[in-house]
């Protein structure tokens, strides 16, 4: 069984090259370091071409990764949605887009809104994350269940973990407008999150 590790060590392990489990405000996660997310496509026998999540403390944690400047629309919208259920789907370019969605050309953010998860990344630094579950199955919502799927993993200390929604995060992509014509949010999950008055893409 793995260790059940506080917020310290297991981040160590993380930088030293460990995938883990850890909570979210919504549910348990995978959690690697980028330069190590190659595990977690083995680990889940995920398809290569589904991207991985890049979970943050905070916004200024990630606000360099996409190797672009943010739109005001993008800071706008996590201004409203982080830290919470929401991730976005930002053009990227660089080093964290080969390493989290090999061959695309954007990156899915997240600020999770769970103490104890940014806690951890505050020491780990932004994550290489999924849900906890082989590829196909149904993700695991509590940290019992994660742990029986993945039993060799280290797990974040303490337990039991703050309680996740039990619901995917809503996913919201950017979609760059047409011959200047100005972008919009496409829906491409919904989920705990969404504003009203957004403008989707049609």
């Amino acid at each position: 069984m793995g260790p059940l590790l506080a917020a310290p060590e297991l981040a160590r392990r993380l930088r030293a090259g460990a995938v883990a489990l850890m909570p979210s405000d919504t549910l348990p996660a995978l959690a690697a370091c980028p330069e190590h997310a190659g595990q977690i496509w083995a680990l889940k026998n995920r398809p290569a071409h589904k991207p991985l999540i890049l979970m943050a403390a905070d916004l200024e944690q990630i606000e360099m990764v996409l190797g672009r400047p943010w739109r005001r629309e993008w800071l706008e919208l996590a201004a409203r949605g982080w830290p919470g259920a929401l991730t976005l789907v930002l053009p990227a370019r660089g080093a964290g887009v080969h390493a989290l969605h090999p061959g695309g050309q954007d990156l899915g953010l997240r600020v999770p809104a769970c103490h104890q998860t940014r806690d951890l990344l505050r020491l780990s630094g932004p994550l290489a994350t999924t849900s906890a579950n082989p590829s196909g199955q149904p993700a695991a919502t509590s940290a019992e269940e994660a742990r029986l799927l993945f039993p060799h993993l280290p797990m974040l200390a303490p337990l039991p973990w703050p309680a996740g929604a039990g619901l995917a995060s809503t996913v919201l992509a950017w979609r760059e407008g047409e011959s200047g014509s100005q972008g919009r949010w496409s829906l491409l999950r919904a989920g705990a999150f969404l504003p009203a008055d957004l403008q989707l893409e049609s």
